[in-house]
């Protein structure tokens, strides 16, 4: 039988313990609140080279020796701010990038108004997505760049490629919902037609509230959401490390975005309960999102612990497309530490890295190897130098008219707004391959100049 003198003591000395740590840790809790209150993040310098809507392209140039040719745009989520791709700079998917020599552009998508809440998925994809492509296409001279896309963005980058396949040069999705055919998870449970009408949200808020999507997640795993990471918090107070990587993340988190009402209905639906992109039924402004287009290299980023977006609603994907270059990289982290985790940017990112490298150098390894060249590019660069098109109109004044598109309509002899105004819908897209919705568009911007 234990001395309960003995006993009296333990019990007295883990008290005494108990007290000096409380004393400590309210000794450094002002110092740790500031911390919570003013921890920064996003700490790559970058520009913004693009605005349309609430939307940033923003580029981080690459100052390193060795530059790889084709630069990498960044396709992110409507959920959440991109700076998690990042968040410090020793955890920094753009700063891993280019250390690897690589220009990276990102698309912060900004934050949906009630004058947005008809934005849909062809918005985001046709015309947002293809807009900042034709930028990072013009700004680099290629005719094609490499798209990274991270969670419902990659699930947008993947309709991107099927719809312009020869604007992207490699195609790599990270932790992407691609397929949802009884294994995606348990967001796919949450959404399936019987149980859950996206109408019913979007009628009562017109745009998805953050707060909506928060509680979501959060009851996803709520005793380490509510309970566990805050005791945590508590045990490490004094570690400034932990408390600073621990701030990064709650801002992240309590920084959440609004999802457009139209957009948020179409995921659901199309994606989530139909799974048309997987089965090829997707249409997008009347165009069939075709997989049977997405024939460049695919990676595939799936983190094994991934509870969101686990890896079964992605790597089948892989096998529903003809790329003959596909790949897997499935990796023991969860949704968010793939991208934030030191353990992925050590052995992870690395090999993401050598993916794009081994894929991205070189005009007799790239360009010729996928047969298209930016001749023509050079050509019409050369003729405006010259003076040759002095006359027409700067058709780029047009909402969602890009450099690229401009160089398409001249070539297809479109010189002026007038010429634009007095085309013919059909014949003109037959001719540049632009959907007849975004010409009509243009066509009625050019009627009131």
């Amino acid at each position: 039988m234990k001395n309960p003198y003995a006993t009296a003591l333990d019990i007295q000395r883990q008290a005494w313990e108990a007290t000096a740590d409380l004393a400590e840790k309210t000794r450094v809790s002002p110092d740790r609140t500031e911390t919570l209150e003013n921890i920064d993040v996003g700490p790559t310098p970058s520009d913004v080279v693009y605005e349309e809507n609430k939307l940033e392209l923003l580029h981080y140039e690459s100052r390193t020796e060795t530059q790889r040719d084709v630069p990498i745009l960044i396709v992110y989520a409507l959920i959440n701010k991109p700076y998690i791709l990042d968040l410090q700079s020793d955890r920094s998917v753009v700063q891993t990038l280019l250390e690897a020599g690589f220009d990276v552009y990102l698309i912060d998508w900004g934050e949906p108004s009630k004058l947005d809440r008809s934005l849909g998925l062809e918005d985001y994809v046709t015309r947002y997505i293809d807009n900042c492509v034709d930028v990072v296409r013009e700004r680099s001279g290629r005719d094609e760049i490499n798209v990274l896309g991270y969670c419902m963005g990659g699930t947008m980058s993947a309709m991107y490629a099927a719809l312009f396949p020869e604007k992207v040069r490699n195609l790599a999705l990270m932790a992407a919902g691609l397929c949802f055919a009884g294994d995606g998870g348990v967001l796919e449970l949450w959404g399936a037609e019987e149980y859950y009408d996206p109408e019913q949200v979007t009628g009562a808020f017109d745009n998805v509230p953050a707060e909506f999507l928060d509680v979501g997640f959060a009851l996803m795993d709520p005793v380490a959401n509510n309970v566990t990471k805050y005791v945590r918090f508590y045990d490490n107070l004094e570690d400034e490390d932990f408390v600073e990587n621990f701030a990064r993340m709650e801002r992240w988190l309590d920084e959440g975005i609004d999802v457009a009402g139209l957009a948020y209905e179409q995921f659901i639906r199309e994606i989530y309960q139909k799974n048309a992109l997987f089965e090829n039924e997707l249409h997008l402004d009347g165009e069939h999102v075709d997989l049977a287009n997405v024939d460049m290299p695919v990676l595939q980023i799936v983190a094994e612990y991934d509870h969101l977006i686990p890896p079964n609603a992605s790597k089948p994907f892989n096998d529903a497309i003809p790329a003959a270059d596909t790949e897997i990289l499935e990796f023991p982290t969860g949704h968010i530490g793939m991208s934030v985790s030191s353990r992925s940017h050590d052995e992870l990112w690395p090999q993401v890295c050598d993916w794009f490298e081994a894929r991205s150098n070189g005009d007799a390894t790239g360009d010729e190897a996928n047969g298209k060249r930016d001749d023509e590019g050079d050509v019409e660069r050369e003729e405006r130098a010259q003076g040759d098109l002095d006359d027409a109109d700067d058709l780029t004044a047009l909402n969602g008219v890009g450099d690229a598109y401009a160089s398409t309509l001249l070539e297809a002899g479109i010189e002026s707004f007038d010429d634009l105004s007095s085309a013919d819908v059909v014949t003109l897209a037959s001719e540049t391959d632009i959907s007849p919705s975004r010409l009509e568009d243009w066509i009625e911007q050019a009627d009131g100049r």
